[in-house]
């Protein structure tokens, strides 16, 4: 799944957008037009008077589409069920830039889980970025902590930034390699 799709918008509301590449928090105003240039992982790239966001999908009402669903886990999931969730969770993290997800890209290097009893869980995950000075690192981290902690029985989750080891290109799937022109 690709997700470029160019679709024309017009806010419905204010909303709060990430601007690409540089990261700083803004506030776009209702009735902001513009066009829907990726939408992957229920997070959307919006072009918007020669700028860039990143709209949560948290927020897809404002731009009339509909917002990310809470993911569904079985009665009585176990911390493997759990896992499994959480790293189809990462999946739907995009880097804005690049339409391939952060698990694919070889980003996302350790998920750890710790059952804290009352059937609640904490999750905590290693992650890294494509080059250590991308502005969106922390935009990058704020999306998988959010994938993350709507996952039903998770109650705390930390999402570090980490730079050792070193990200390179053999750490991307031949998927994501093939996607991006590298195989």
């Amino acid at each position: 799944m690709f997700g470029h799709t160019n679709e024309p918008f017009s806010l419905a509301r204010d909303v709060k957008a990430i601007i690409i590449p540089a990261g700083d928090e803004v506030t776009l105003r209702e009735g902001t037009s513009g066009f829907i240039t990726q939408a992957l992982g229920g997070s959307f790239t919006i072009y918007v008077e020669g700028n860039l966001f990143r709209v949560s999908g948290l927020d897809a009402d404002a731009l009339g589409k509909d917002p990310v669903s809470v993911p569904k886990v079985p009665d009585n999931a176990t911390d493997s069920d759990i896992e499994a969730v959480i790293w189809e969770q990462l999946k739907t993290c995009y880097d804005p830039e690049i339409p391939v997800d952060i698990v694919n890209l070889g980003l996302v290097y350790r998920c750890d889980i710790t059952a804290l009893g009352n059937g609640q869980r904490a999750v905590s995950v290693d992650m890294t970025l494509t080059a250590p000075g991308c502005g969106m690192g922390e935009v990058l981290v704020a999306d998988a902590r959010e994938k993350i902690a709507i996952v039903p029985t998770v109650s705390d989750v930390i999402v570090e930034l980490v730079f050792d080891p070193p990200w390179d290109v053999s750490m991307m799937s031949d998927e994501a390699r093939l996607q991006t022109g590298l195989m």
